[in-house]
């Protein structure tokens, strides 16, 4: 049976990759859960970062499982799924490593709040990101939209949450989101190598006192804000509006 994440380790490097490429590394509950257990594993000592990446070229995580989401009724058990998919992703930003997003593919709605959670974001010359879940009549649940606020500012990501925008990479780049893009000709692999190559020469203590101070700050005043996303997520879930947008996609993916 194929692991819904693989977690490997190579020359002091954690790499975690969500595996279900025939699903676009769509998020279920329980891919979700191999992400926590991934990332709140004992850290060997001489780790000095980890990697997250999904497998195939057309996404890193393609946001939640829509047939499993659409077992979901009511504000409570929205508000629960969240909290569970919280955890995972909270279990990301807590690692005491630096954490690089390595973009396969698109990253969209949740997959873009996984790609948040992670300290930094690496590229493909193709991988778009965006925070589309107003399409289904919904918000970020997963603390992506607190990460995307806090690192972007709150009027960029207002606009790129309101206006539902897919961001190629150059945008992406140019709003501050990725670190660092595959040019053209150029893979992920290189381009993240490249990347993470003047990593590989700091000390493993080092990297976790760098992290230490990131993660001070990232925490700091959060838990209002979660509160907060949280409870306009189940909101916005138990709501008519998002019902009748569940309906009009999974009219249209019939059709095809």
């Amino acid at each position: 049976m194929t692991s819904l994440v693989e977690v490997t380790k190579r020359d002091a490097v954690l790499h975690v990759c969500i595996n279900r490429p025939e699903k676009r590394n769509a998020l279920s509950m329980e891919t979700l859960d191999a992400v926590c257990a991934a990332f709140g594993a004992a850290v060997d000592d001489d780790l000095k970062l980890a990697v997250l990446t999904g497998a195939g070229d057309k996404s890193f995580a393609a946001g939640g499982d829509l047939k499993e989401l659409a077992s979901v009724k009511g504000e409570d058990a929205a508000v629960t799924m969240a909290n569970r998919a919280k955890t995972a992703l909270t279990a990301v930003r807590n690692f005491p490593l630096p954490v690089i997003a390595a973009l396969n593919g698109d990253a969209l709605g949740g997959g873009a709040e996984l790609a948040m959670a992670c300290d930094m974001r690496v590229a493909a010359s193709h991988a778009r990101i965006g925070f589309i879940q107003g399409k289904l009549g919904i918000t970020s649940a997963w603390g992506g939209g607190v990460d995307l606020m806090r690192l972007i500012g709150p009027a960029r990501a207002l606009q790129m949450m309101t206006r539902m925008e897919v961001l190629a990479p150059a945008d992406a780049s140019a709003m501050g989101l990725y670190n660092a893009t595959a040019g053209e000709g150029v893979s992920l692999e290189e381009a993240l190598e490249d990347f993470i190559a003047p990593m590989r020469g700091q000390s493993p203590h080092v990297m976790r006192s760098f992290k230490e101070l990131a993660l001070h700050l990232r925490r700091n005043d959060r838990a209002e804000m979660d509160k907060l996303e949280t409870h306009n997520f189940g909101f916005a879930w138990a709501h008519p509006d998002h019902d009748r947008a569940v309906e009009r996609l999974l009219n249209r993916t019939n059709v095809k």
